[in-house]
Order: structure tokens, then sequence, then C-alpha cells
């Protein structure tokens, strides 16, 4: 597998995986018991601890990848057919 397509994949598996991760820990205003700022649409988080996220991703991406590059160097999972 190049590098190309290793880095192609993960990003793909970053991506999905980013967007996985985003509602957990999420409170609105009213579960949290804050007040609004006027505007504020009523699902917005109060935190959504972003770096947070970003970090997990990044791990749980990186675990997956390498599982995918595993298949692929074990011959069970063929990139380029013959």
């Amino acid at each position: 597998m190049s590098w190309g397509s290793i880095a192609a994949i993960y990003l793909l598996i970053w991506t999905v995986t980013l967007f996985t991760v985003l509602p957990f820990g999420v409170r609105t205003s009213d579960e949290a018991g804050e007040d609004k700022v006027k505007g504020q649409a009523d699902s917005a988080p109060t935190r959504p601890m972003l770096a947070k996220k970003l970090l997990w991703t990044t791990l749980v991406s990186a675990v997956i990848m390498a599982g995918v590059w595993w298949i692929g160097e074990a011959g069970y999972l063929d990139f380029m057919p013959d």
C-alpha cells in the first residue's frame, strides 16, 4: 500500500470517526441549567470540548487505520486486483 493510499484512507476514516465522536458529551444550555445568549439556537452546546474530541478522533482513527493496514498487508484485503 502506497503512502498516498494510506493518507487518503486515513483521512476518510478520520472524517467518519469525527462525525461519530462529535455528539458525545454534548449538553445544551437547558440541560446544563445555564442562561441562553440572545440569538442562540436551542440545540447549541454549552461546552463542545472540540480539542478533546479531535484528540480522541485521531487516536481511534490511528487504531482503525492500523487494522486496515494489517488486513491489507496480510492479504485479506486487496486494493490492487491483478
